[in-house]
């Protein structure tokens, strides 16, 4: 798995992130593109029940937000210091804020209409048993939204996509959604106004079945033991995957310039 594709590791990154992260995201991650990607959520109904999972500052959120009640929708994100920043948002009041895993979320079967997850599937070391625990807690007829990076392909910007986090391939996207029982799934392509060129990210959308979907679980967990072994490896995996992804978006963006001449 990538360096920083590991629960404590992506914990201690967006520690640090969270002081910046309204100020560079909004660069990727744009009003466009949420709207666009809303669409397949289906929020017409101001009375579904709406998690937003990986929720982090609640820029999705506010999104999901102008769409639903307030008081049916959860926002869930492993990291107090990125939900504690979402409390700026006016829009967000009476919004709940859950800390919780992604990968073994703490919420009865069936409890939800609508599950949203935008930009956290990078971080996930187990993306499959992620994918299964939405299909558990969505009510049968239920809406899944999975939006995600896809991988540069400029060999400079992949090698260091590859060192950070995890960018999956479209078909991953689609084979986690047919192994968690969602049907009718649709799969959209979204890039910001200013991408040109190679695919960039996608949105993935899927109905949850009336079968319930088979037991997945997580591969890591939160709370593991910090061994003397354990701490050498995530002091290593921190500081090397954190300087690739300081680097990987400026490099990233030069290479892909170039690589459209």
């Amino acid at each position: 798995m990538r360096l920083i594709q590991h629960k404590k590791e992506a914990y201690w990154f967006y520690r640090f992130l969270s002081l910046v992260y309204d100020r560079v995201n909004p660069l990727f991650w744009t009003v466009q593109m949420r709207t666009e990607t809303l669409e397949l959520a289906q929020l017409g109904d101001r009375a579904l029940d709406v998690i937003d999972v990986g929720a982090g500052t609640g820029f999705t959120t506010e999104g999901i937000a102008a769409h639903t009640d307030p008081s049916r929708l959860v926002m869930l994100d492993q990291s107090p210091h990125q939900l504690a920043r979402s409390e700026r948002r006016p829009a967000l009041t009476g919004v709940a804020r859950v800390l919780g895993d992604a990968e073994a979320l703490p919420f009865a079967d069936e409890s939800f209409d609508r599950y949203v997850s935008a930009g956290s599937v990078e971080y996930w070391p187990d993306p499959q048993c992620a994918v299964h625990e939405a299909a558990r807690v969505l009510r049968p007829g239920g809406v899944a939204v999975l939006i995600g990076p896809l991988p540069p392909r400029a060999p400079g910007a992949a090698w260091l996509a590859r060192a950070w986090m995890l960018f999956p391939e479209e078909s991953e996207y689609r084979a986690w959604f047919a192994s968690a029982g969602f049907e009718d799934v649709v799969v959209r392509h979204i890039a910001p106004d200013w991408h040109r060129g190679d695919a960039y990210a996608v949105a993935v959308a899927g109905v949850r079945g009336e079968r319930p979907p088979p037991a997945h679980a997580p591969a890591e967990r939160l709370d593991e033991p910090m061994t003397g072994r354990r701490r050498l490896r995530f002091a290593v995996r921190f500081a090397a995957g954190s300087v690739a992804g300081l680097v990987f978006v400026p490099i990233a963006a030069v290479l892909s310039i170039l690589r459209r001449r």
